[in-house]
């Protein structure tokens, strides 16, 4: 298709997602100058049906974007009032105190918020200042100039047959070309992705690691509903077998998040983290908080864990790299947007200095420096260690040394120096034959639910005649390597069940892609041990249509 010829429309800057990170770029670009012209392509229906967080928002990225955030009416209306931290066992729990807890894991003037709906109040803001925001586009290529610079992207191509080739109806889409290109797809983004292997990136980083946080909104009972109350956990249902933990955040109107993150370095390809996840809300204190509710939404999304030392070069000729498309997010502190929102600050600044001195096409290195040397680094420097302690000693070892960690380099040293992640989580899986199957009790409907039921509470649609988005780039390693060496994991890593190994008596097993229940949540990307599946985007406005996630 790259030999077509396609319309083009030529911006200052072209933005790919409108989550925390490209909105936040795109405001400010029009904050210091209204005449640029600027652009923002989102891949979901709406602006926010792909967002998916926690979330419990700094609000320092919004203060330094725009500080009159709450006269202009920005979501934020639950101020974080009490904060929880437990270690669970099967039956009962043990509150872990705040007072020894290092200053930064502290949740006073944060809020419990819905990203999506925040995305959706900064789309606004954007739009009022002139930007042009159209979502429903998917970018599904680069487009690249002579000298190898990134100077564009492909957007909006419809109506291809299942098999690629252009269908009755096919549209070719449009190349949306721009002096800079901002990739803030959030994790795992699929033109990052290409970015960061043609330009060699991640050379002489870390490997980026990477959890699965599922989640659930509850309509709870009042009696039971505290308004502000933020809750993590850790230990019980996952024990030995992964790193993670929990959070429940009770938001306003009687509603509660419920969520649940699995790290991907796991060993046993036998962990099913969807049903760790189900098998978590039959703990007493979960059971009882939920008693007499119901579930009105389900999601899940792929988190960078890799922090500090993870994070790629975030420039090449034309290209930058926003927020989680880095990977920014504070681990111990589960917290990543406020870092997304200053990186597309960041980004922002540095295009219009460039742009102003009549640049353009080359790499943004003062964005670079302001990332790592700035507010982001600084944030994530101090935690750097506590996700390669928690995968190298287990939980104990991590919370003691972690927390020691963190209050010495909150007094700006470290005893530990930067500690090394090793493994990519693909290459952490280990042979079926090495581990114990795990037995998980059958969802009760009540509580817990099977993973397609949960589906549809995502709203999740792609039309079916389009290619399958989840490429195998060899279609016999699931049935011929996974199977036998890992007894194919992506039956269970998978939270949206979109893989079956499909046995019939007297045929040999079939590998089936359901992409239709896809949630885009990236895991299957990051955990097939054979790394044989590569994510692509489906056509625009395909996907999950979360309300307020």
């Amino acid at each position: 298709m790259s030999d077509m010829t396609r319309e083009a429309m030529e911006y200052d800057v072209v933005i790919v997602g409108a989550g925390p990170a490209g909105l936040s770029a795109a405001i400010r670009l029009k904050q210091l100058d209204p005449s640029r012209e600027v652009v923002v392509l989102e891949k979901g229906s709406e602006v926010g049906a792909h967002i998916l967080s926690g979330a419990v928002l700094d609000p320092c990225g919004l203060d330094a974007l725009i500080p009159d955030w709450k006269e202009k009416g920005a979501p934020l209306n639950t101020p974080v009032r009490q904060d929880n931290f437990y270690l669970l066992g099967e039956g009962g729990k043990i509150r872990v105190p705040n007072w020894p807890m290092p200053p930064l894991m502290n949740n006073h003037g944060n809020y419990i918020v819905s990203m999506g709906n925040v995305c959706r109040w900064m789309a606004e803001q954007a739009e009022a200042l002139g930007v042009e925001i159209f979502p429903g586009m998917a970018c599904s290529e680069l487009v690249y100039g002579e000298n190898g610079e990134i100077k564009g992207v492909v957007a909006g191509e419809f109506g291809k047959n299942p098999d690629g080739t252009p269908g009755p109806a096919y549209e070719p889409g449009m190349e949306l070309l721009g002096k800079y290109v901002f990739l803030s797809e959030g994790v795992r983004g699929s033109l990052a992705k290409e970015v960061i292997a043609k330009y060699d990136l991640s050379a002489g980083k870390e490997p980026q690691k990477f959890g699965i946080g599922m989640k659930e909104i509850w309509e709870i009972d009042p009696a039971r509903h505290n308004e502000g109350e933020v809750s993590h956990t850790m230990g019980w249902p996952l024990g030995k077998n992964a790193g993670g933990g929990s959070f429940i955040y009770h938001l306003e109107n009687n509603q509660v998040y419920v969520g649940f993150v699995v790290h991907l370095n796991y060993k046993n390809p036998h962990l099913y983290p969807y049903m760790e996840f189900q098998r978590f809300k039959h703990h007493p204190m979960v059971a009882e908080l939920l008693k007499g509710g119901k579930r009105v939404a389900y999601g899940a999304r792929a988190i960078s864990e890799g922090g500090y030392q993870s994070m790629p070069k975030m420039v090449a000729p034309g290209v930058a790299l926003l927020g989680c498309s880095v990977g920014m997010v504070n681990v111990p502190r589960i917290k990543g947007n406020h870092n997304a929102m200053l990186s597309g600050k960041a980004a922002a600044e540095a295009a219009h200095m460039a742009l102003e001195a009549g640049r353009g096409s080359d790499e943004l290195n003062d964005y670079e420096t302001e990332v790592r040397d700035g507010a982001i680094g600084k944030d994530l420097k101090k935690v750097r260690n506590v996700k390669p302690l928690w995968s190298k000693f287990g939980l104990g070892a991590s919370l003691a040394l972690g927390g020691f960690d963190m209050w010495t380099n909150t007094l700006g040293f470290s005893l530990l120096g930067t500690i090394g992640h090793g493994k990519t989580d693909a290459e952490a899986t280990e042979p079926a034959d090495k581990h114990k199957d795990i037995a998980y009790p059958k969802p009760d409907g009540k509580l817990s639910f099977d993973r397609l039921t949960n589906v549809s509470f995502s709203m999740t649609n792609h039309e079916e005649s389009q290619p399958c988005h989840l490429q195998l780039k060899d279609p016999s390693v699931p049935i011929d390597v996974n199977l036998p060496k890992f007894d194919e994991p992506a039956q269970r890593y998978c939270p949206a069940g979109v893989y079956e190994v499909v046995r019939e008596e007297g045929k040999e097993p079939k590998f089936v892609i359901n992409f239709q229940n896809c949630v885009h949540c990236k895991t299957c990307d990051i955990k097939d041990p054979s790394q044989n599946i590569n994510w692509v985007t489906p056509q625009g406005g395909d996907g999950p249509n979360y309300p307020n996630m």
